[in-house]
């Protein structure tokens, strides 16, 4: 960690870690129709999804994502065409794949997918949501509001928080980015994006906690 970047303290990572498993869906694996990987700047989400085709859990694989501010860096091409490639390197064959390079949130992650599976005479009635490990919950919550006649599991790469926090390198970053996850998870089903999860007052208090000690930088605007 350079030393630009905020060292949280004990009581930040305890509350965080509060955050980090109410996000995780724990989720039991079986096979499915179609997987979708959600783009993001984490590249363990396509790796984990290789994964996942290899234990034989669904034929058909789509990476959803063009570019975010937090991504145009790093994956150039878009999210999804980084993703893609990185998942054939890891023996994915191309033609289980297929592209959605557009999408710029999760619900349009969720429409656009469905609408290219759609163009490809694939309509599933099980669909498995690969994402970053903290956005289980929300990608849930937005894929059964606007796709509701399909049973949705999520999944992620299975990393410790100590673990996750390492491969990204910036303790500040995760942190924020746990905030700013749980108040979509929050605010999104009063907007019409998302189902209502209930949120534990323990991860409510967890949640305000770090707002106050400045975790912020992911915050939607009031």
């Amino acid at each position: 960690m350079s030393n630009e970047q905020q060292a949280i303290t004990e009581d930040q990572w305890h509350q965080a870690k509060l955050i980090w498993d109410y996000h995780q869906m724990s989720h039991d694996m079986r096979p499915v129709d179609v997987a979708i990987g959600l783009g993001s700047h984490d590249l363990g989400v396509a790796t984990h999804a290789a994964e996942l085709y290899g234990a034989g859990l669904f034929p058909t694989l789509v990476f959803t994502g063009g570019n975010s501010p937090t991504t145009a860096k790093i994956f150039p091409r878009g999210e999804a065409v980084h993703f893609r490639e990185h998942a054939i390197d890891l023996g994915v064959p191309a033609d289980a794949i297929l592209l959605e390079p557009h999408a710029g949130n999760t619900g349009q992650n969720i429409t656009l997918s469905r609408e290219v599976l759609a163009d490809a005479g694939i309509t599933p009635t099980t669909v498995l949501l690969v994402s970053k490990p903290y956005m289980e919950r929300r990608s849930f919550a937005t894929a059964r509001k606007l796709w509701p006649d399909v049973a949705i599991i999520c999944a992620s790469e299975p990393l410790e928080f100590d673990d996750y926090l390492k491969s990204i390198g910036d303790e500040k970053l995760v942190l924020d980015m746990l905030v700013g996850d749980l108040q979509r998870v929050i605010e999104y089903p009063g907007l019409g994006f998302a189902i209502e999860q209930e949120v534990p007052k323990d991860v409510h208090a967890a949640y305000e906690s770090l707002i106050r000690d400045g975790f912020t930088s992911r915050l939607i605007s009031p």
